[in-house]
């Protein structure tokens, strides 16, 4: 029953950068678990775009975001952040984070994920 706010959206020119948190409810860690980032543009499907296995670190991305995205996380604040740069059009959409459900490393299917966040909003233009 862990819930998950996202924040740090907003609306930059191309090149820009945002830096995205999702951060846990009071009480639940994320040491254990496996965070993804996923986006949905209207009329699109929500997609993947990154992962990260917090026990150990390992991450996955999707090739569109690969030398442009970050995912990190800070075991103090009990957050995931996704460092976005060099945004461009294409990236505009609603940006969600969920907890993976099966405990494997699987970063794709948006059924394998739960507890999704509210989502925030990015906007690339100029």
């Amino acid at each position: 029953q862990v819930q998950l706010v996202e924040s740090g959206g907003g609306r930059v020119q191309p090149g820009g950068s945002l830096t995205l948190s999702c951060a846990a409810s009071e009480g639940f860690n994320l040491k254990w678990l496996i965070i993804g980032w996923f986006r949905q543009a209207p009329g699109k499907e929500r997609e993947a775009v990154s992962c990260i296995r917090v026990s150990d670190g390992r991450t996955y991305y999707r090739q569109f975001a690969k030398d442009r995205f970050t995912i990190s996380n800070n075991d103090a604040k009990n957050t995931v952040y996704l460092q976005m740069d060099n945004l461009q059009p294409a990236d505009t959409a609603t940006y969600f984070c969920a907890t993976e459900n099966f405990g494997y490393f699987y970063c794709q299917d948006v059924n394998d994920f739960g507890s999704w966040g509210q989502g925030t909003q990015v906007t690339v233009s100029s």
